[in-house]
């Protein structure tokens, strides 16, 4: 229990580290555009910049570009930023001039040159209360919350965190709030209140993913894996942790990178798996040597070493990196508060190697610092403070939610009259179809009466002589009649778009051709198709049902289709071609009518064995209808007969608000 606490207590470290120094670092940035990411070539956008006229443009890119470097090279960082600040002296930008100040004050901090950081984010604060850049003095308060953070400053810090808030919420910048949520969320994390850090964080996330600010998810995924992990959901942290490092080797954000190892590392810890956590400490350490980055966030990974090796009964090994972390609180003085845990630490070594003395000394000394981090004044301060800023925004919201039913009742209003023109253009649309049906129903009967007549002659004639002229014919089909549907298609297009035809009702008959004399052309394929052929192979046929599946998709994209062949069907059958044809004809019929009158989500077609016969099943969830008491239309009769004439059978199953389901056994 005593060693569990302890890598509990040093994720809380990793988390600070991490997100002060690295949260506050894209605040300032969210107004700039957003031409410049990590992936990106710093030295090629430098060259870029110093080419650039606009001054506005070249300091403001100096800033992304020094920002990027303080990840990469703070030589390079600090070179860039001096660069910007003397162009925006020159060119007098002070806004390019204060965000540059902030920048210098976030490299300090993340070079651990603390007291420096502390200066440049006063005077930055100074300045743009002085120029009116609301944007960059939230920006401020938030880095000075992090300054005292740092210090040990809970309330100051807390403090600085709610004004920021406040301040971005009062200019509804939604998207700057995300930092501030985060960094309440680990005060509430520090102080082992999980589920109020989860709260905090989760609402920090969703600002990030809304607005696709992927270097700050990195943070807020890490902590949301750190109180998942104190919270006994191990598997989910790990998971958390997993995303987060994705992202930072994605960004090349080794600052994050290295130091969310060592999170994942006491995950791995946690979880039992000793080896791999060790595993991954080390590789954090040893990521860390060539590394100019601040060297705090390390002390964390030297305690968690230490522990893992007091654990595998190794003291001494344990002691090396204990002391390796005493050098940090030596070399960062401003630490030693969060160094308690490495005093526990060595007192189990001691304990281990016999030196009980120094071991008494050394828990005494966890035990005072621990003390001194939070009283229950403090506690109080800081609920306080929580309270304050909350009853100012309940009120804030009364007055928004006060707006918004005002806003709404005249949406409402607005959507009535809507309402009533819509109502009144559907009675004119109504009438207009109605006389167009019957005048377009005329002339389909009469069509209708001609076609059949011109049938019946051209039986007569060619009956005797169909069978020797399938090949022939089928060739003029597609040579002749298929060229001159398309030559009609192509006609009507020129018609349609060669001429200023303002009738209405022109124009729509014209497209009625067109669509008709495209599906003739479809049908016109899928009858050359079978002519010729004197047999036609399940796979034949099979494609062609996906074909017309695909068709009917693009009719209707909101309706799911299914195809299914099942593995007992023998795919190496063959059919004749009236078979074929009869057997494609019915379910490209059972799909029109489910697109045309079933109101149905999904249409399904699957094929399957049983016994000997094959059975090619059409299914429907949609209204269904009475079968007896339906009108029965050619559509129904076709397929019955169609059916019925290779030797087979067709069942029909539908119920009223059930969906319809069609059998075709062969």
């Amino acid at each position: 229990m005593l060693l569990i606490n302890f890598l509990k207590k040093a994720s809380f470290i990793i988390s600070a580290n991490l997100s002060r120094f690295y949260l506050m670092l894209f605040l300032f940035f969210l107004s700039l555009p957003s031409f410049y990411s990590y992936a990106q070539n710093l030295d090629s956008l430098l060259t870029v910049a110093r080419s650039t006229k606009n001054d506005s443009v070249k300091i403001r890119m100096y800033n992304k570009i020094a920002f990027g470097y303080i990840f990469n090279d703070t030589d390079k960082a600090l070179k860039v930023i001096e660069e910007g600040k003397a162009s925006a002296k020159a060119a007098n930008f002070n806004f390019g001039l204060t965000e540059l100040v902030n920048t210098h004050g976030i490299y300090m901090d993340v070079t651990g040159k603390s007291d420096s950081a502390a200066h440049y984010f006063e005077k930055a604060l100074k300045m743009s209360r002085d120029f009116g850049f609301k944007n960059i003095e939230s920006m401020c308060i938030n880095n000075l919350g992090m300054f005292n953070w740092n210090r040990g400053n809970y309330n100051e810090a807390l403090d600085y965190f709610f004004q920021s808030l406040k301040m971005d919420e009062a200019r509804q910048s939604e998207k700057s709030t995300s930092s501030s949520l985060n960094n309440i969320g680990l005060i509430y994390q520090e102080m082992n209140l999980n589920e109020k850090a989860l709260e905090y964080h989760k609402k920090a996330l969703d600002v990030r993913e809304k607005y696709n600010l992927d270097n700050e998810q990195i943070a807020s995924h890490n902590n949301i894996g750190i109180n998942l992990k104190d919270l006994g959901r191990i598997d989910e942290a790990i998971l958390s942790y997993k995303k987060a490092l994705a992202l930072a080797k994605k960004l090349d954000n080794r600052i994050e990178y290295y130091k969310i190892l060592d999170n994942l590392a006491n995950a791995y810890h946690e979880k039992g798996d000793k080896d791999l956590a060790l595993e991954t400490y080390l590789e954090a350490l040893k990521k860390k040597e060539n590394y100019k980055g601040d060297e705090r966030g390390m002390l964390s990974t030297y305690n968690n070493v230490a522990t893992l090796y007091n654990e595998k009964n190794l003291p001494k090994v344990a002691k090396h990196y204990i002391n390796e972390g005493f050098d940090l609180v030596k070399k960062y003085p401003e630490i030693e508060l969060v160094s308690a845990d490495l005093y526990l630490t060595m007192a189990e070594s001691n304990y281990m190697l016999g030196n009980h003395e120094q071991a008494r000394k050394q828990k005494q000394t966890y035990i005072k610092l621990k003390d001194s981090i939070f009283s229950e004044k403090n506690a109080q301060k800081i609920a306080d403070l929580e309270v304050k800023y909350e009853t100012e925004k309940k009120e804030k919201e009364i007055l928004i939610q006060r707006a918004e039913i005002a806003e709404q009742d005249l949406v409402i209003q607005k959507r009535n009259y809507q309402l009533y023109g819509l109502a009144i253009l559907t009675l004119i649309l109504g009438l207009i179809g109605f006389l167009f049906y019957n005048q377009q129903k005329l002339k389909n009967d009469q069509l209708q009466k001609e076609n059949e007549l011109k049938d019946a002659l051209i039986k007569i004639e060619t009956q005797s002589k169909l069978q020797e002229q399938r090949l022939r014919i089928s060739r003029d089909l597609h040579d002749n009649i298929g060229a001159q549907l398309t030559f009609i298609i192509s006609s009507i297009d020129n018609l349609k778009y060669g001429f200023d035809i303002k009738d209405k009702k022109l124009t729509h008959k014209l497209e009625t051709i067109s669509d008709f004399t495209s599906g003739t052309i479809y049908e016109l394929r899928d009858t050359i198709w079978a002519m010729n052929k004197s047999e036609i192979t399940f796979e034949d046929l099979q494609t062609r049902i996906s074909n017309y599946i695909d068709k009917a998709h693009l009719y209707d994209a909101n309706i799911q289709f299914s195809f299914r062949v099942d593995n007992s069907v023998d795919t190496s059958k063959t059919f004749t071609s009236v078979e074929g044809m009869n057997i494609h004809r019915v379910i490209q019929e059972a799909i029109h009518n489910s697109l045309k009158y079933a109101d149905a989500s999904q249409i399904k077609v699957e094929v399957s064995k049983e016994v000997s016969n094959l059975v090619f099943k059409i299914s429907d969830n949609g209204k269904g209808f009475d079968l007896d008491s339906v009108k029965r239309g050619n559509g129904l009769t076709n397929m019955e007969k169609r059916i019925a004439n290779i030797g087979g059978e067709i069942q029909i199953k539908t119920q009223l608000e059930t969906g319809t389901e069609i059998k075709i056994i062969v």
